[in-house]
């Protein structure tokens, strides 16, 4: 058999084409003429059948217009019909934001279905705060899912530029944008009540639907993020309020905030902030360990970056605790520094505290709830379950100048709002730290207090070392267990759970940068990538993906100690370090914690 070669010119193709686009424009051999508002195309039967359902269908065999000389369509304006010929015939398609929707309409009718795409590439890589709400519309008109979806996402973000600039836009946006947006997680800026006021002047401007809709839509506002008293004035300011299924959704949110205590575990999506879930809250801290300062700094960890919050700590506190639950923060207890006046000089005192206080990132409000039964500082704490944990530390007697160590744990049950004591731990610890697996509380490190009560001085390596052991709390056997010990011992340490195992990172003094991951399952620690740079003091908080970020600290440099602002994110997965970024300024002492925070 004789060989044989198969060749390829890309040139036939083009020529092609422009030969037909020669041929239209001498109106040379067109054998049909298109008709679209007054104006006429001819156009070339074959070609246009092979380029399009639409014709293909209608120059079929046993159509009455296969052999038609002329064909109208109405439903088309002349500028569209001459764009989509154009692409036709050259493979160019000319758009512009007021030309896209005459020819993503005739694209449509024809069922021209690349210059379809085309056109929904447009709009997609076009959108911006000026045109959203219009392609929105145009995507919901001709099913456009990508664009649809992508503006939807646009007036999402955009949503407190467009109330400001683009009220009536707005106003004119189809219901199914309206209801996603409404449904999102997460709106920039933007307080609930506002969108509420939103839903109800579009109802006015786009009414009366149906009961069915008008429920719908306004089923996805989030009546527990609005405060009581605008919740009464809400429910009688518009007639699609006093439906039986909108005035449950109203009674409800006013039942919410009537919960006191328990609003953090009675949370639904009503009552959730619309805000990142990755933003990370920094509480107190630092330039010097012995002042620290009452401000709260938010870190967005997408943008990575930092912006104080308006709102801050009532109390100038170090070696506290803080966690997060359904949306608030807690503050719990410490050493309270308090600046004084003796006889025309300034002092400084400082007291142990048990007070505990929560902070509502809704409504930027701060309120004390009931006390811890012992004051402690350099203690830990966890949530578990309904539960928030307070775990051992030590409380100081200035007028003695000694410090008592704690053995004793107590839990905040959120339901009743008090405070009960739990099982004892085997010994007095503080500068330990804890985390949560496997639903149980894991104990590690710290330094094992006096078993009779209480000892003298603040440098602990005077008394005795750091401890390695672990200790093991199971809620359901409410007992204490030790589990295989740290390969370092540890005070003043971090613990952290993430990707279901334990991370312990480096406390003060240490000599070497190590941290160690624990596995429950092989009750088992294993050696992992050192810390980039070695300090301590330093906040600590593991993020949704699983990674560890750590904020600021102290180091040793020349000699003396120096508060850093670097910022170290530890990949879990990967077992590697890296600096992201810096804090606005040196920090230490500051306590970290996962919080939805609004902008």
């Amino acid at each position: 058999m004789d060989s044989y070669s198969l060749l390829y010119s890309s040139s036939h193709r083009t020529g092609l084409l422009s030969g037909f686009q020669r041929l239209r424009s001498q109106r040379n051999m067109c054998d049909v003429i298109l008709e679209a508002g007054g104006v006429s195309f001819p156009c070339h039967r074959a070609l246009l059948a092979s380029s399009s359902e639409y014709f293909w269908a209608l120059f079929g065999e046993n159509t009455l217009e296969r052999l038609a000389s002329s064909i109208s369509l109405p439903a088309l304006k002349p500028e569209g019909l001459d764009v989509i010929l154009d692409y036709l015939y050259s493979g160019w398609l000319s758009l512009s934001p007021p030309s896209l929707p005459v020819v993503l309409e005739a694209a449509r009718y024809l069922q021209v279905n690349t210059a379809v795409s085309i056109c929904e590439r447009f709009m997609t890589d076009g959108l911006n705060p000026l045109n959203c709400c219009c392609y929105a519309n145009l995507a919901e008109h001709h099913t456009l899912s990508d664009a649809l979806e992508a503006a939807n996402q646009t007036i999402t973000m955009e949503m407190r530029t467009l109330l400001l600039e683009s009220r009536e836009d707005l106003l004119r946006l189809n219901i199914h944008s309206l209801m996603a947006v409404l449904n999102a997680d997460e709106i920039p800026g933007v307080k609930e009540v506002e969108l509420i006021k939103l839903a109800l002047d579009w109802l006015d401007e786009n009414g009366p639907l149906p009961l069915l809709k008008s429920n719908l839509l306004l089923s996805h506002l989030r009546f527990g993020l609005v405060t009581p008293s605008d919740l009464t004035s809400l429910s009688h300011a518009h007639k699609a309020m006093a439906t039986p299924l909108i005035r449950s959704q109203l009674t409800r949110a006013l039942e919410y905030h009537r919960q006191g205590s328990a609003q953090p575990i009675r949370q639904s999506k009503q009552s959730t902030l619309r805000a990142s879930p990755d933003s990370v809250l920094l509480v107190g801290g630092g330039l010097s360990s012995d002042w620290p300062e009452q401000q709260m700094l938010a870190f967005d960890s997408r943008s990575r970056k930092f912006s104080p919050l308006s709102s801050s700590l009532p109390l100038r506190l170090r070696n506290h605790c803080v966690c997060s639950v359904g949306g608030f923060l807690f503050v719990i207890g410490g050493e309270e520094v308090k600046e004084g006046d003796e006889d025309g000089k300034k002092s400084v005192s400082v007291a142990t505290s048990n007070q505990v206080w929560r902070y509502d990132t809704r409504f930027d409000c701060w309120e004390t709830v009931e006390s811890m039964v012992e004051k402690r500082e350099q203690f830990s704490c966890c949530v578990v379950g309904d539960a928030i944990y307070a775990i051992g530390g030590r409380h100081t007697r200035p007028d003695a100048n000694t410090h008592t160590s704690l053995a004793s744990v107590e839990f905040y049950d959120m339901v009743t709002g008090i405070w009960r004591r739990g099982a004892t731990m085997p010994c007095p610890l503080y500068g330990h730290a804890s985390a949560v697996l496997d639903n149980g509380i894991y104990v590690s490190g710290g330094l094992p207090g006096n078993q009779g009560g209480s000892n003298h001085g603040d440098n602990h390596d005077n008394h005795r070392e750091s401890s390695r052991e672990v200790l093991f709390w199971d809620l359901k056997s409410r007992i204490w267990e030790k589990r295989a010990s740290m390969s370092i011992a540890r005070f003043s340490h971090r613990l952290a759970t993430a990707n279901g195992h334990i991370y312990a990172l480096l406390g003060m003094y240490e000599p070497f940068c190590d941290i160690e991951q624990y596995d429950s399952q092989s009750d088992h620690w294993t050696r992992l990538r050192p810390l980039l740079i070695g300090s301590f003091n330093y906040g600590m908080v593991s993020t949704t993906s699983g990674n560890l970020l750590v904020f600021g600290g102290r180091r040793w440099s020349d000699g003396q100690e120096v508060t850093v602002k670097s910022v170290l994110e530890y990949d879990t997965k990967n077992d590697r370090w890296r600096e992201i970024c810096q804090l606005p300024r040196p920090l230490t002492g500051t306590e970290c914690t996962l919080l939805p925070l609004p902008d």
